[in-house]
């Protein structure tokens, strides 16, 4: 932020423009760190008064902030404040202990992430294993991943994609922040059990259902009918 663009937050002007941007910034403020979620600037902008760049005034406190104990970020397509990265390790006795995923289901959330919408079958076919459908819960129930449709062909099979929640865990803004395919190598993300000619595209989780897609409909008929028999089971 420029040296101009600051004082306009600190100095008051005929037109009591200070006062208004000042105002706004407590309510921006406000809402975020009463928010569980990430807010996205069209949401905070609905509250401010009218007139004032919201863009304006999360740029002043992301710098306000990043200098303090807590930062405020741009997560998951909205903005959040979260503990300074140097100071993580003073909340860690108090935090909830992380979710410990399996290799498989370490496997399965990468596959959805980067081939989403994806079937469970062609979940299996990347893998070069069966999927149990256990796995598929664990990442259900952690909110990670989500019921899109149903795929346009025999059976109608569930496709699947992950959430705002995924971003929001991993610290990423949007799906397209994921690493490529060395970098999750790299970090031991993906195993050495995936097939070799293995690509990563470019990921995409626009809510939207693909031409492809059915909307969910009735969840209580069969979610995988016709794709046929595993290869072999999940370790």
């Amino acid at each position: 932020m420029t040296v101009a663009m600051t004082e306009r937050f600190d100095e008051e002007d005929d037109g009591g423009e200070a006062e208004v941007l000042a105002l706004a910034t407590r309510i921006v403020e406000a809402l975020l760190f009463a928010s569980a979620m990430p807010l996205s600037a069209e949401e905070l902008a609905r509250s401010v008064p009218a007139g004032v760049d919201v863009a304006q005034v999360l740029e002043h406190l992301i710098e306000l902030y990043a200098p303090r104990g807590v930062n405020l970020r741009l997560v998951a397509g909205g903005y959040a404040f979260r503990t300074a990265p140097d100071l993580g390790y003073l909340l860690a006795a108090e935090a909830e202990p992380p979710r410990k995923l399996s290799r498989a289901a370490l496997e399965v959330l990468s596959i959805i992430a980067y081939h989403q919408p994806v079937t469970r079958a062609e979940i299996e076919e990347i893998r070069g294993v069966a999927t149990a459908k256990g796995t598929l819960d664990i990442l259900l129930e952690a909110g990670w991943v989500r019921l899109r449709g149903r795929r346009r062909s025999p059976g109608r099979p569930v496709t699947y994609g992950t959430t705002p929640g995924f971003l929001d865990h991993f610290g990423l803004d949007r799906i397209d922040d994921l690493p490529g395919l060395d970098e999750l190598k790299g970090s031991g993300f993906i195993e050495g059990r995936l097939t070799k000619d293995l690509s990563v595209p470019i990921p995409d989780d626009d809510p939207d259902l693909r031409a492809d897609e059915d909307p969910l409909g009735d969840l209580f008929t069969p979610l995988d009918d016709g794709e046929g028999p595993p290869h072999r089971a999940d370790e």
